[in-house]
Formats: structure tokens, C-alpha cells, sequence
């Protein structure tokens, strides 16, 4: 049984807090770069570019990327074989969160009730997404997802006779509705399946995936590149300013579901997509 310290789990989290709010991964950097070249809009170009040369700041490490740094998102993956010393794991998560939003100087934005609205101070508690796998190593991704984005997702339970045009409807119906709310260009996390929360959690999942890296199975990977030909038709464009580049990319995870369902979710990221990921 591999062994490893609470305290160390605590100190991974809080560096992937920074990291993630003032180093935008390069995958993202790469697809805004793509979509400036593809851009038809001279405003739209104008809008990529600051947007590119906004990450460019953040990379030096005075500001971060948003003024929204984010609810603090983390998806762990632990091993059967691994053994967490010297503290409880959530216990030590949600330390490294209070801690990195503190050192990295990023805006608390978490409330203790979601009707009294008090703000806890620290950016905790974090959403924690746990998952056994075989082996003994730890991996951690943290996710700050920005309020306005979350904002503008959306899931349904739809009937099962409304197929696959049903899911294209929702899903386009829903970048049309909160595109321009969700600091575009966009980056759509679709889950179709499983039950209403499974739908929901599947959603966010996808927005792990690269951007714009497509699903290895070739009919989620064509159903991909449908909805973002429709998304991007929409010509709401970077910033709502118009123009080709309505979303970077659409990401679709499946589940099995029931025969009376079809669960599907739509979770809406901003163009400042900010994932980081460690293996311990």
C-alpha cells in the first residue's frame, strides 16, 4: 500500500489554484489563436487579440486572467492501492483551496448559504468530484469556473422521441439564450444520459477533455462537430460583438439511460477555460 501526506495533497491544490488562474493552458491558447485566423469580423479579430495578449499578461504573474477567479472545482481519481496519511483527503483539498485563493491573491466568491448570501472568505468550500480507479497514484484537477458561465447552463429531461435532433435543438437553444452572458467565444460541455445529476456531472466532465480534441468514438465525434457548426451559425461571435467564432469547441460524453429518458446537460464555459491537472 502506497502511502502519501494530507500535507502534500494540501500543498498540490493550493499551486493548482494559481496555476490555473493565471496560466491558461496552452491547448486554449492554441484554439483562440486558430479562431483568430478563421475570424471574418474585424471586430471579432480586434476581440481575439486582446483576448490572447490577456493570457500573455496573466502567464507573467501579476494579474490573473478574470476578475471572476472561479468556484473551485476538483475532480480527484484515487488509487485502491493509496493510502492518505495525516489527514482527511477532502479536509486537505479544501485547505489547498483556502490557502492558493489567499497566496494568489484571487477573489472569494463562495457564500456559506446560498439565501443568507455571507461570503465564507476563502474561496471554500470547494466541489469535490471522487472517483476510484486501480493502481496507487493520486490525480488532481482543479477547475475555477467563473459564475457567469455557470450561469447560463442548462439541463432537461427530455423524451426519448425527440432523438438526437431534440439534443441538437437544446443544446443550440441554450448557446443562443446564454452565449453573450458567458463571455464568448464559449466552450460547451454536453452530457447526454444517465439520470438528471449524471446528465449534469458528465457535462462538466467533457470540459476536461482539450480543447478541441475530438471524441474517439466517431459518433459523438460527428455529433461534436454539428453542434458547433450550429453553435458558431449563430453569429453571436467573440464577445457578442458578432462574427464567426461563437464557441471553440463542443465536447459530448454519453451514459447509458433509462428507456422512458434522455437526460441531457449543457454546462457553459467562458473563454478563460481554466483546468489544471496533477498526477502524485
Amino acid at each position: 500500500m502506497r502511502q502519501i501526506e494530507a500535507k502534500t495533497i494540501t500543498e498540490c491544490v493550493e499551486r493548482l489554484c494559481i496555476e490555473a488562474n493565471y496560466n491558461l493552458n496552452e491547448d486554449l491558447i492554441e484554439a483562440l489563436e486558430g479562431a483568430q485566423r478563421k475570424e471574418e469580423s474585424p471586430v471579432g479579430i480586434e476581440i481575439l487579440t486582446q483576448l490572447i495578449e490577456n493570457a500573455r499578461i496573466g502567464r507573467k504573474g501579476t494579474y490573473p486572467v478574470c476578475q471572476d477567479t472561479g468556484f473551485a472545482v476538483i475532480f480527484v481519481k484515487i488509487g485502491q492501492g493509496l493510502e492518505i496519511m495525516g489527514g482527511d483527503l477532502y479536509e486537505a483539498i479544501t485547505r489547498g483551496v483556502a490557502q492558493g485563493y489567499k497566496k494568489g491573491y484571487l477573489r472569494a466568491s463562495i457564500v456559506r448559504d446560498p439565501l443568507a448570501r455571507v461570503n465564507t472568505g476563502d474561496n471554500t468550500p470547494p466541489v469535490i468530484h471522487t472517483e476510484v480507479v486501480p493502481g496507487d497514484n493520486l490525480q488532481l484537477t482543479v477547475m475555477a469556473k467563473g459564475g457567469g458561465c455557470e450561469n447560463m447552463s442548462r439541463a432537461t429531461m427530455l423524451i426519448p422521441a425527440k432523438g438526437k435532433q431534440g439534443v441538437i435543438d437544446f443544446v443550440v437553444d441554450t448557446a443562443r439564450r446564454g452565449a453573450i452572458s458567458a463571455c464568448p467565444p464559449i466552450i460547451l460541455g454536453v452530457g447526454i444520459g444517465g439520470t438528471l445529476e449524471m446528465s449534469t456531472l458528465l457535462a462538466k466532465k467533457a470540459l476536461l477533455r482539450p480543447v478541441g480534441r475530438s471524441h474517439q468514438d466517431s459518433t459523438t465525434n460527428e455529433l461534436e462537430r454539428e453542434l458547433l457548426e450550429k453553435v458558431n451559425d449563430l453569429g453571436i461571435g467573440p464577445q457578442g460583438w458578432g462574427g464567426r467564432t461563437t464557441a471553440l469547441a463542443v465536447h459530448v460524453e454519453k451514459y447509458p439511460c433509462h428507456i422512458a429518458s434522455l437526460p441531457v446537460a449543457v454546462n457553459v464555459e467562458c473563454h478563460s477555460h481554466r483546468v489544471k491537472t496533477i498526477v502524485l
